[in-house]
């Protein structure tokens, strides 16, 4: 029994080292390429998007990570990071501008030029990638502005810029064997072109109608991947989406500078409220979860310190207004909100720039609640409330029992101590004149002297 025992196990050392070889080798040759898509501006999400695609491709041993790109530009910052990360990725590249109808503007431009294949699909674009000056600093929208200031200081500043952006796009065309000079071009003059086009002008290696026709035409192509050659073997492989995940999303939703300020009134506010007023929990819970996510979301953007301290410097001026009416503070708060708001961002992009639409109606909301609180507050201390005797004061009592000048009535239905200067008894209508140590002062109301201003008292 020991020797088959023996016999058994022996057997199913061998059975596991011969079946492991096999299902490695199985693993190993599944040959696959994973594709991600960009569709919208270039910024913090875009960059980590693509930054978790190029990690993923690597733990995959993908062939290629296929970047579907269809975007109007966006942040330079975001922009320069998405190409560093393509040219240290041990993972060919394939930068395809898709579907139909879209375009690869501005900044797209830039990392269309820096993948290791550039291809388009029929009906798409690229180019536009002039850059332009937003509150003294560079961007790149796309061409919206032709970059042109009337004062020497600002033509100098675009001067500077500009070359930056010449030489940045002529150290990828020579990297990638594509054309400079119409990347001069395109960034010089907005220049821009189609598919069929840019193909003529190599600025794009082919255009393919769809993922299966750009891997069969990528395949037997040479490519530098971290300085060394490499023939992508890409036809046929199977090609593997890679959605982007919650948090990519959130940081889509929250880095839009527009929603950012929002969620930093909310928490400002959230976090007021229930120090204001303790207990309520939901309102501290929401604005602390608010402002940190909208911190977070400022952090990530290139924004102007000097723009958010004044922001802060209004929000704190209209909080002030709410408790201590003047008028002043409220203008004075919205003012420097919306100075801060204009100053926010060192530079702007397509989806990334304050939107008066939604800046304007949320200062002026602020203001109308703050001036809303403080005409409330200052209502009350014009008129302030009666509280203990004085709210008891002309309450209307019922005489329990009396003898002499004191005895007991019933008011505000409890059950109290009562003295008179005039006679009272039981049945007799009276009313609070005082309170004091818990005792009424009462006085008897004649039958007649229903606010006639006659007392009409009995002797």
């Amino acid at each position: 029994m020991r020797l088959a025992r023996v016999a058994l196990l022996a057997a199913a050392f061998v059975a596991v080292a011969v079946l492991f070889p096999f299902s490695s080798a199985g693993t190993a040759t599944e040959r696959v390429a994973v594709s991600i898509s960009i569709d919208g501006a270039i910024g913090p999400a875009s960059a980590r998007q693509l930054k978790e695609a190029l990690k993923a491709a690597a733990e995959r041993n993908a062939e290629v990570l296929i970047l579907q790109l269809d975007t109007p530009g966006g942040l330079v910052t975001s922009m320069r990071e998405m190409i560093a990360d393509i040219l240290a990725s041990r993972v060919p590249v394939i930068g395809y501008v898709a579907p139909a109808g879209g375009h690869a503007a501005s900044a797209g431009t830039y990392i269309l030029y820096a993948t290791h294949v550039a291809a388009m699909a029929p009906g798409t674009n690229l180019g536009a990638a002039t850059p332009v000056e937003f509150g003294g600093l560079p961007s790149l929208p796309g061409g919206e502005k032709d970059g042109k200031d009337s004062g020497g200081a600002g033509d100098a500043m675009m001067a500077k810029v500009t070359n930056d952006a010449v030489a940045l796009i002529r150290s990828l065309a020579e990297l990638r064997g594509r054309n400079g000079d119409w990347g001069e071009k395109a960034v010089r003059q907005a220049a821009s072109l189609s598919a069929s086009a840019a193909l003529q002008e190599h600025v794009i290696d082919f255009v393919a109608r769809d993922t299966a026709e750009l891997l069969q035409l990528a395949d037997g192509r040479t490519v530098d991947v971290a300085g060394k050659k490499e023939v992508l073997a890409t036809k046929g492989l199977q090609v593997e989406t890679l959605d982007p995940g919650w948090f990519i999303r959130l940081l889509a939703v929250i880095t839009d500078p527009n929603v950012a300020v929002l969620l930093m009134l909310v928490g400002f506010y959230g976090i007021v409220f229930e120090v204001t007023s303790p207990g309520a929990v939901a309102p501290g819970v929401i604005g602390g979860i608010c402002l940190v996510l909208a911190l977070y979301a400022l952090d990530l953007l290139p924004i102007n310190y000097t723009g958010l301290a004044l922001m802060l410097l209004g929000v704190a001026f209209l909080i002030v207004e709410a408790f201590n009416p003047t008028v002043v503070l409220g203008l004075g708060g919205v003012a420097a909100f919306l100075l801060g708001a204009a100053m926010l961002l060192k530079v702007e992009g397509p989806g990334f720039a304050i939107s008066w639409a939604v800046i304007g109606p949320a200062a002026a909301l602020t203001l109308g609640l703050a001036l809303l609180a403080g005409s409330y507050l200052w209502a009350a201390r014009r008129n302030p409330p009666r509280i203990g005797g004085e709210a008891m004061r002309g309450l209307p009592v019922q005489i329990l029992d009396w003898q002499g000048g004191e005895g007991h009535v019933l008011a505000l239905g409890e059950r109290w101590r009562a003295k008179a200067d005039d006679p009272i008894a039981p049945g007799d209508r009276a009313e609070v004149t005082a309170v004091n140590d818990l005792v009424l002062t009462v006085r008897r109301r004649d039958a007649g002297n229903d606010g006639a201003g006659n007392d009409g008292a009995k002797q």
